[in-house]
């Protein structure tokens, strides 16, 4: 029988900043897309069992771990088993990439004497294509001892291994057995490389151990947080940088795709790409703890991906840029816990949502307010977004949640339009930019006036999901987070008190009732609670002077990672799971933005006339 995949927060993850690897509680590796985090898995047993495609290194006898944990504020991943004959570690890393993709396995004897088993079944194409394994004298060419090769159409993977006995390979698998003392070191290095090129030079596994901490030890040395929760909120930056694709500056919404809203559900999604709104709140997260270098790299991705007509935004693009991303079904894969269809592209990114023009130019605002240099190109690019929203902002669209249903006039959407228009004229007003500024404040007043005349319900004092709704939706709790009314206005303590109540389940929060009403989501079934959502209504009581129950909701909310610090999208109250694609930058986003205001930590830009998102609340 082959096993199935593990309870989502069962996974850890190990990243080269190019691709992230999830690495269960048994020490299976279950995903893992080469060379880059949008290709093809070799490892996709996540998404079905073992004969998709996995890495399992463990002790023989099997069984979930003693306990894992990080390396200081890395991403080098140490799982530890203490089994009846002795205490045995192994140590996954993925080193910075120069030039191959490396996935390195250190296995170190602790105490006693324990038996442990490698076990490698590689599939190309998301689990569908078996590859033509070789040994050392295959006419690959010549390998190194203990090293296996593995074959298919433009792609090839080496295993390297420093284990005592030969590595067997049958039917498909590649097995090695061993067994080590106290003081024992074993190592494996897996290397992909396009199987038309040379195979590449082999690793030196603790050289590579040593340069991979160097690393995240330098980029957490630039972390500026003084708040509360200090591991938490390093935790999530760390997490949020390993969806960062560094030969770009492109960043993930999350590694995996397909990892149900409900488990058994259609709402399965591929989140490998790079979604401009995600991508914005992340920015503004890193911002905010010291983290330029990514929001100059993103700002020139952006440059290059919007290139030829600016106006022609796209939601979404692959992390090198390109535009078109299909969405296909697998149908060889029977979907996480048998949640089909498992989708790869994503249809989404041919919809229209408004809220990602003006999502766009607060981040490329509040990047220029946090000391990040720019030019002509930046500024004409912003003239262009805002050209684009001044013609078409009263148009329906798909809002936030890029419904599936008939487009609308969502609230949210032209709220960000407004904020759109408005850092564009604080820009002109502050930096001097050129424009036709005083038509720019007219289209401000035009959009402000419109979203309270037609999204707004005075009887029941709250805003809506859409123009003409009765639901509700928690994006409305962002309303006050870009200046469009202060915190203590009743419109905003109502629509934050009717939120609560209405969208909660046990106190977290849904995105919106998805059966309230047939005008908004288009689809079967349901899902569960919204982290993200979750994390604006802490923010939300915080700004209406609930503070003492905005500070247990952010606890309760901590309290929901796993054992390593990661979140997924959602949370299933019922089943106490996490749900939804992981690591989800959404959530981790969620929690540093959340940990700061709570804090009393500006925003970024906040010193420079960025975004007034958290004046002093008020008591209510």
């Amino acid at each position: 029988m082959w096993a199935m995949a593990l309870r989502i927060e069962d996974y850890g993850i190990v990243g080269d900043l190019q691709t992230v690897a999830l690495v269960g509680v048994d020490g299976s590796v279950d995903w893992l897309c080469l060379p880059d985090v949008d290709d093809p898995a070799c490892f996709a047993a996540l998404l079905g069992d073992e004969r998709h495609g996995f890495w399992r290194v463990a002790p023989a006898s099997g069984g979930r771990c003693t306990r894992r944990q990080y390396r200081g504020e890395s991403l080098v991943l140490e799982t530890e088993w203490e089994t009846p004959d002795g205490h045995v570690r192994v140590t996954d890393f993925m080193p910075p990439r120069d030039g191959t993709a490396d996935l390195i396995r250190i296995v170190d004897g602790l105490s006693g004497r324990v038996a442990v088993e490698s076990v490698l079944v590689p599939r190309f194409d998301y689990g569908r294509v078996r590859p033509w394994l070789t040994r050392s004298d295959s006419v690959l060419g010549p390998r190194r001892g203990g090293a296996v090769g593995a074959i298919a159409g433009p792609d090839a993977l080496h295993l390297t291994a420093s284990v005592p006995q030969d590595v067997s390979v049958d039917d498909g698998v590649v097995t090695s057995r061993f067994e080590v003392s106290a003081g024992d070191r074993v190592t494996f290095s897996l290397d992909h490389h396009r199987s038309h090129e040379p195979e590449p030079e082999p690793v030196d596994a603790l050289e590579a151990l040593a340069t991979t901490l160097s690393f995240w030890e330098g980029w957490n040395g630039r972390t500026r947080y003084t708040g509360e929760w200090p591991d938490a909120v390093r935790r999530s930056l760390v997490t949020l940088k390993s969806l960062t694709y560094a030969p770009t500056g492109g960043i993930a919404a999350a590694a995996t795709t397909s990892l149900p809203e409900q488990i058994g559900g259609v709402r399965n999604w591929d989140y490998r790409y790079c979604w401009l709104r995600d991508a914005s709140f992340t920015l503004q997260a890193l911002l905010s703890t010291g983290h330029t270098d990514e929001a100059r790299a993103w700002r020139e991705w952006l440059l290059r991906a919007v290139a030829g007509d600016p106006a022609d935004l796209r939601i979404m693009y692959g992390l090198d840029g390109r535009r078109r991303l299909p969405e296909t079904t697998l149908d060889w894969l029977p979907g996480y816990e048998g949640s089909a269809p498992v989708r790869i592209g994503n249809g989404a990114a041919d919809q229209l949502q408004l809220d990602v023009w003006g999502e766009t130019l607060v981040t490329l605002h509040l990047a220029r307010c946090s000391g990040v240099a720019d030019d002509v190109d930046t500024w004409n690019l912003q003239r262009s977004l805002l050209d684009f929203l001044e013609s078409d902002w009263d148009d329906v669209d798909n809002g936030l949640w890029e419904v599936r249903g008939p487009r609308q006039a969502f609230v949210h959407s032209r709220v960000m339009a407004w904020a759109g228009v408005a850092v564009m004229v604080r820009a002109a007003e502050r930096y001097g930019f050129e424009g036709p500024v005083d038509r720019w404040r007219a289209l401000r007043e035009t959009i402000r006036t419109d979203v309270l005349t037609h999204g707004y319900d005075a009887e029941r004092n709250t805003f809506t999901q859409f123009y003409g709704s009765e639901g509700l939706d928690a994006s409305l709790l962002l309303i006050p987070r870009v200046g469009f009314l202060p915190w203590n206005d009743r419109r905003v303590v109502g629509t934050v008190e009717a939120v609560q109540r209405e969208l909660s389940q046990d106190g977290l929060l849904l995105r919106y009732h998805t059966h309230a009403d047939d005008r908004v989501d288009g689809l079967p079934g349901g899902e569960g609670t919204f982290l993200i959502a979750s994390f604006w209504l802490v923010n939300a009581l915080h700004g209406i002077g609930r503070r003492a129950e905005a500070r247990a909701l952010f606890e309760r909310l901590l309290g929901l990672r796993n054992d390593l610090g990661l979140l997924a999208e959602e949370f299933d109250v019922a089943s106490g799971r996490q749900l939804g694609n992981v690591p989800q930058a959404f959530s981790h986003v969620g929690l540093v933005n959340s940990a700061r205001i709570l804090s009393g930590i500006p925003g970024p830009g906040a010193d420079a006339d960025g975004l007034t998102e958290q004046p002093e609340p008020t008591e209510h």
